[in-house]
């Protein structure tokens, strides 16, 4: 809009502001794996438990949120769907989140001790803050290639045994962070 005539400059504002409250973030995630390979949110009803910051007045949720695959809500005047609409409770402003499919991936052996993307979230009008691990993870044995489903991660650390290899299997010191993409 540079040089835009001044009938056009609020055109050019609005899309500024959207823009700006339009965003794309990622959340890594950090381990440590023990016999451990290919730790990753299990099924589309996974539910990513979050806490939300308003990007039109700073307002965080104080409670946990949760958003799913399979959930998808409409968007006011035919704009595409979000897995989830939120009012503010501050400002009454609508805000959406949505989980981009095409961006999950596991946490492997590899990526143990290191920080990994392992989903992209597009948030209007909003930004994730914080990031509950909880019930839904699965993963598989290392060199035996078991299935452990229902990984709960809330206390940051899991450990099974793996019957095929006769040790320990486990997943420590969980840690996460959100990049702007």
């Amino acid at each position: 809009c540079e040089g835009a005539t001044v009938t056009q400059q609020p055109h050019c504002l609005r899309q500024a502001v959207t823009r700006a409250a339009m965003g794309k973030f990622g959340l890594q995630l950090k381990a440590t794996l023990e016999n451990i390979s290919k730790l990753r949110p299990d099924g589309e009803d996974f539910r990513w438990f979050l806490k939300l910051k308003c990007h039109n007045c700073g307002e965080v949720s104080d409670k946990w949120q949760y958003i799913t695959l399979m959930h998808s809500v409409p968007l006011k005047g035919g704009r595409g769907s979000a897995n989830m609409i939120q009012k503010c409770k501050l400002c009454s402003r609508e805000n959406s989140i949505d989980i981009l499919k095409d961006t999950l991936k596991p946490y492997n052996a590899e990526d143990s001790e290191k920080f990994k993307t392992i989903v992209h979230f597009e948030c209007r009008g909003l930004e994730p803050v914080d990031f509950q691990p909880q019930a839904g993870f699965a993963a598989e044995g290392a060199e035996s290639g078991t299935q452990f489903d229902e990984i709960n991660l809330l206390e940051k650390d899991w450990n099974d045994y793996d019957e095929k290899i006769r040790e320990s299997v486990g997943i420590y010191e969980v840690m996460h962070k959100f990049v702007k993409i």
